[in-house]
């Protein structure tokens, strides 16, 4: 997978100026893929091992299918490089013997059997495409922090101090260098429909400015928070800022922002970035989202603090053991699904058990990966919002999130590990707690009386810049709806999607569109066709989705921000589909100042352009 040097069309960037800071090693971290399958041969998996072989490059691999589960690993045995084949004394049919020396491997834990607690063996990236096709991905290198490795030194206390601020947001105190994670600090994210749990402390901008260096992890906007940004960048806009070389630049829209900020530094994944001799840093990609998710690990004189953020599977899963410090989001809630989905088996039922299932696989999940990294400390973060406004009562009642306490307390049973839940302007010496993890001074919490959660939220200001879009003059005339889809450049797919522009209680919109969209050729119906086909309605609230349609947006901005009600027939994730509206669309919004130019010399009303495609305005919704 290749990712995107070139962001003329979004900003300007700039790899960091040299200063004190140096980039160590030359080899960026990507990813290789190994072996394609079709989505036949997938269709084809048999439970348990399955043998492969890439026939232009010759090389083998295994894959262990367990139910909806898939683990993979190049069929080499990591003693001498022998070839495994069935192990026929294994009666359940998990391992393989190599043909060398007769190691076995327990495939489905990817741990060697025979010598017992010698090895594990590397796994390899399992990614499904949107045809149900497979491939398997290699990391390169694997475990880029070993590179020029550092013993760790002895910390003087309040020499590293890592203070909570809000969400994701994390202030880092590093010998004579401050540090902060993704700022969400004010404002709301994806649109509307998230808004911060906790009150930062009073003196978060300040802090904020303090900075020698900012990571953001992400495109998201409770991760990359415009306003935010703007209040920073009104007293340092130079201030500098580390994102990782995604394929979809986390800053691609700074300039339609508005925020004007001019030391923004793209650097490459797995290259240690060197800030003074004691500090650096490595951003690394996730190996399920690596277009757009990153994480990181900071090391300060040998102690590595490890911030995985919201990668799905950071790094493919490999990741360095007996950190310092980790932090991850614990929290889950962070879709539309289920609760923004109607029809069919979306029972309110369905949905209660639906989610507490899925959390509790997440605490499970959490638990296992830091039993199984075994950091001195843990910390979970980044999922301390609520969706606050009013006209969110049912999702914010629905979508029931995991305590952090509980993830703690889960941990505390099945490992030796130090737990940290976080409270606004709480700080972790990080000196003190390695020395001695009962010292009262290694956490210091807020001030007796400090206000931890926010019980007020400023809507106006944000909800004003989204009602703006409504009477935009752009949706005078209904042909913004084909120059809208013809600027997403997503077609010849057979999925038709009725978009219907609805008010708070998603209700249709008095006066606002209904329409059809055939993404087979492009066409905008009157009905549904003839042919057989899948099909979605999706309900927006005319202020979001026009707001996005007029700024080119991503849809995360009404998806993940709970700002549709979606019905789908079949019941089928159209993956292809929203994964281009969530992640793929243009880097430059539509032109619509041409737009309405055009519009202009066609005079008042609906365009030629429209009437030929059967778009048909103002049409009630049922």
């Amino acid at each position: 997978m290749s990712h995107r040097n070139d962001t003329s069309n979004c900003c300007s960037f700039k790899i960091p100026r040299q200063r004190n800071w140096q980039t160590m090693g030359s080899t960026e971290q990507t990813t290789e893929i190994l072996l394609c399958l079709s989505p036949v041969e997938v269709a084809n998996l048999k439970e348990g091992i399955n043998f492969f072989r890439n026939k232009s490059t010759g090389k083998d691999y295994i894959l262990y299918k367990s139910k909806s589960r898939l683990r993979a690993c190049k069929n080499v045995c990591k003693h001498q490089g022998g070839l495994f084949i069935k192990d026929i004394e294994d009666l359940a049919g998990r391992s393989v013997r190599c043909t060398k020396h007769n190691w076995k491997l327990d495939v489905s834990t990817m741990k060697y059997i025979n010598p017992p607690e010698s090895f594990c063996q590397d796994e390899l990236v399992v990614e499904m495409d949107e045809n149900n096709g497979l491939l398997l991905l290699e990391l390169n290198p694997p475990n880029p922090w070993d590179s020029e490795p550092r013993s760790p030194e002895e910390l003087d206390f309040g020499e590293v101090q890592i203070t909570y601020l809000t969400h994701a947001c994390m202030d880092l105190k590093l010998g004579d260098k401050r540090m902060v994670f993704d700022p969400w600090l004010i404002g709301p994210a994806f649109a509307r429909g998230w808004w911060l749990l906790h009150e930062p402390p009073s003196d978060w901008l300040e802090r904020l400015c303090q900075a020698d260096l900012i990571y953001i992890s992400h495109l998201h906007s409770d991760h990359l928070s415009y306003p935010t940004l703007k209040k920073l960048a009104g007293r340092r806009p130079d201030i500098p800022i580390y994102v990782g070389n995604t394929e979809r630049p986390v800053f691609w829209n700074l300039n339609q922002s508005g925020v004007q900020l001019t030391n923004i530094n793209v650097v490459p994944f797995g290259i240690w970035q060197q800030v003074d001799k004691n500090l650096r840093f490595m951003i690394l990609m996730d190996g399920v989202h690596p277009e757009m998710d990153t994480c990181i690990i900071v090391e300060y004189k040998g102690h590595k603090i490890l911030n995985t953020v919201d990668c799905t599977r950071p790094n493919g899963g490999r990741l360095p053991t007996k950190v310092a410090l980790m932090m991850s989001d614990f929290a889950g809630g962070a879709s539309g699904f289920p609760m923004t989905f109607s029809g069919g088996k979306f029972t309110e039922e369905w949905k209660a058990q639906f989610i507490k299932t899925e959390r509790k696989k997440l605490l499970n999940y959490k638990a296992q990966l830091v039993k199984n990294l075994q950091p001195r400390i843990y910390c979970p973060f980044a999922g301390y919002f609520v969706e606050s406004h009013p006209s969110d009562k049912y999702i914010k009642e629905t979508n029931t999130k995991n305590d952090p306490n509980e993830l703690n307390n889960l941990i505390k049973k099945n490992s030796d590990v130090i737990t940290w839940t976080p409270r606004p302007g709480a700080t972790l010496d990080l000196g003190r707690m390695l020395k001695d993890p009962t010292d009262s001074k290694g956490i210091i919490e807020p001030p007796e009386g400090t206000k931890i959660y926010k019980d007020s939220w400023d809507f106006e200001p944000y909800l004003e810049i989204l009602n703006a879009a409504v009477g935009d003059e752009i949706f005078l005339h209904s042909s913004w709806i084909k120059e809208y889809f013809t600027w997403a450049g997503f077609k010849d797919y057979n999925l038709v999607v009725r978009m219907i522009e609805t008010d708070e209680d998603f209700n249709p919109f008095p006066g606002g569109y209904d329409y059809l969209v055939d993404f087979l050729d492009l066409s905008f119906p009157k009905e549904r066709p003839q042919r057989e086909h899948p099909y979605e309605e999706i309900r927006s609230r005319v202020d979001v989705i026009r707001h996005v349609v007029k700024n080119g947006l991503l849809w995360d901005e009404l998806y993940i921000g709970f700002q549709t009600r979606l019905q789908r027939d079949p019941d089928i994730y159209h993956h292809l589909f929203w994964n281009h509206f969530q992640i793929k669309l243009p880097l430059t919004p539509p032109n619509w100042r041409s737009f309405l130019t055009c519009c202009e010399q066609n005079g008042p009303g609906i365009s030629q352009v429209a009437e030929e495609d059967h778009i048909e305005p103002l049409r009630p919704a049922h």
